[in-house]
């Protein structure tokens, strides 16, 4: 499983235009992107200017078609004049998840001990 995490500060009084740029992705993931498995969109409940994603894709293949979606083009145009300094992109391999149900474990990839 591939991931990106992000990091995104907006001026303010620019937080509800991030809010809704976010959860117009959120709803196109939901809707045509079957190879992510997971969107995450966060508000910092003490900091309404800063916002989170965590995504989870099936693969690389499925990461890259995402990122170079008209909706992800969209979002960026949209964000960018609301952005106080960049967006910060951590992609990640991801090495354990807490599945529902409860059940947890390592999700395999190469270097795990």
């Amino acid at each position: 499983m591939v991931t990106i995490t992000a990091i995104i500060r907006v001026r303010r009084g620019s937080e509800a235009a991030m809010r809704q740029a976010l959860l117009e992705v959120a709803a196109h993931v939901e809707a045509h992107e079957p190879r992510t498995v997971s969107f995450f969109v966060s508000q910092d409940s003490s900091d309404p200017a800063l916002f989170t994603t965590y995504e989870r894709f099936v693969d690389r293949a499925a990461m890259d078609t995402h990122n170079g979606s008209a909706v992800v083009a969209r979002f960026f145009a949209t964000a960018d004049p609301l952005l106080e300094g960049k967006v910060t992109l951590v992609i990640a391999d991801e090495i354990s998840a807490k599945a529902c149900g409860g059940a947890s474990g390592v999700t395999g990839g190469p270097g795990l001990l």
